[in-house]
């Protein structure tokens, strides 16, 4: 799966989990949470369907790791590499 794809999927999942959030907003180098006003149980929300799709879990000691979009993508894209 591209990094492309990756992100593709978690703009999905982020827009699925709340449905009010335009794709516009999502900025790449954002933090997720404040950007987008939405809380730890949707953001756990996303990384539960996101493991589900893509096969890797977030463990709680990496969520620093994946609070922007793009260190999201290159999170799942490494570990699914190795």
């Amino acid at each position: 799966m591209t990094k492309e794809q990756i992100q593709e999927a978690i703009i999905t999942q982020i827009q699925t989990i709340a449905p009010e959030i335009e794709r516009d907003d999502i900025r790449p180098d954002a933090h997720l949470q404040r950007s987008l006003e939405i809380d730890s149980f949707d953001f756990l929300k996303i990384l539960t369907a996101l493991k589900e799709i893509l096969g890797v879990e977030v463990p709680e000691a990496d969520y620093a790791k994946v609070d922007t979009l793009n260190k999201m993508r290159d999170y799942f894209a490494e570990r699914m590499a190795s």
